[in-house]
């Protein structure tokens, strides 16, 4: 179901697993996944046929052209605004709006195309990815995919979900603090995290996630190929992309405070939408070591779905429909909505919970 889930063309994926095949389990040996439902199994299985058979895995290019259409809409503005009316505080302040929304927006663009849910073939969706979070987001895309692939195939799983792996800044969950007690490991006053958790979520999209990236992407290169996504990380860590370059000619003239404050306001917005919104489906929920459920019992554990509304949807670039899109991470984020009832459905069969709350109470949750 896993192996189904991330790919478009899986008899193509399929070519490249014969020579990593090691050996067969025989009939009678023990599995670890012995206690999955195989009745909830087929279930799912039949879901995801109907999904397909409903053309739920298929793109609306209109739908993408336009999200792209309006990233670069606000770009452009806000280098039209800086040749216009210069660098004054009423101008930076509409400038920090704009390009943080520009900028988060490109976020869950990048996402989609990540994801390869936007076109068939998946050499598309990989250049695309590469032209969104390289050239307008400054990031990796291969770092990227390394580490959220990991993420989706085992959310909230201690050693195995990279996005979970933050003992030296928090303890999650229930398991990890009786761990850290035990063993009396302490890097941080883990118990004020609720309280450095906001200053902490500052740091994904400025230089430390940069640099991480970089770093992480350098570590993993085995081919020039990667070389150029370096470069592109390097400029957007200490270039800030070009969309600053008229603005840095303007900071000539002004205090080194102002010139802090204009070119890192934007950033310090983006972090903060970006960790909300990411965070508030996965933190609250069951996070703990591996227990071998079947797919959509351990996908709807880990993840929770914020109300639907045109705002929500916008806002967290459709990541409101985090359930339906864990279980099938190829579907366009456009189909999310005429899925979930059939989701739900199957759901509320087997007794496994569904959880869906406002987009207030899903923020108020990440601090409890």
């Amino acid at each position: 179901d896993a192996f189904q889930a991330f790919h478009i063309n899986p008899t193509l994926v399929q070519k490249f697993l014969k020579p990593l095949l090691i050996g067969e389990l025989a009939p009678g040996e023990p599995s670890q996944d012995r206690d999955k439902n195989s009745q909830l199994v087929e279930d799912f299985r039949t879901l995801r046929k109907t999904a397909e058979d409903m053309n739920l895995f298929r793109a609306n290019p209109l739908f993408f052209s336009l999200y792209l259409g309006h990233i670069i809409a606000m770009e452009v503005l806000a280098w039209l605004m800086v040749s216009y009316f210069g660098t004054g505080w009423i101008t930076t302040l509409f400038l920090a709006c704009i390009l943080t929304t520009s900028q988060a927006q490109a976020g869950w663009l990048q996402h989609d195309f990540g994801h390869l849910s936007v076109f068939k073939k998946s050499s598309w969706n990989h250049i695309i990815h590469k032209f969104v979070i390289g050239h307008l987001k400054g990031a990796s895309a291969n770092w990227w995919n390394h580490r959220h692939f990991q993420h989706h195939a085992k959310p909230n799983i201690f050693k195995k979900d990279p996005d979970v792996n933050m003992l030296h800044i928090f303890v999650l969950g229930d398991t990890q603090p009786v761990e850290y007690g035990k063993k009396k490991l302490k890097y941080l006053p883990y118990n004020h995290q609720h309280e450095y958790f906001f200053l902490s979520e500052y740091l994904p999209c400025t230089l430390p996630f940069s640099l991480n990236a970089t770093a992480t992407l350098l570590a993993n290169t085995k081919g020039w190929h990667l070389v150029p996504q370096s470069a592109l990380v390097f400029r957007k860590t200490f270039h800030h992309s070009e969309k600053h370059f008229l603005r840095k000619c303007h900071f000539l003239s002004k205090k080194k405070w102002q010139q802090m404050y204009e070119n890192l306001h934007d950033k310090f917005l983006e972090s903060h939408w970006f960790v909300w919104v990411t965070q508030m489906n996965h933190i609250p929920m069951e996070i703990d070591c591996e227990k071998h459920r079947d797919w959509l019992s351990s996908q709807v554990a880990a993840t929770c779905n914020i109300e639907q509304s045109f705002f929500n949807d916008w806002f967290t670039g459709h990541l409101n429909f985090q359930i339906e899109h864990h279980l099938f991470p190829t579907m366009p984020r456009h189909n999310f909505w005429k899925v979930k009832p059939l989701v739900k459905s199957l759901c509320a069969k087997y007794g496994v919970q569904y959880e869906e709350k406002p987009l207030r109470k899903a923020f108020v949750d990440i601090v409890g």
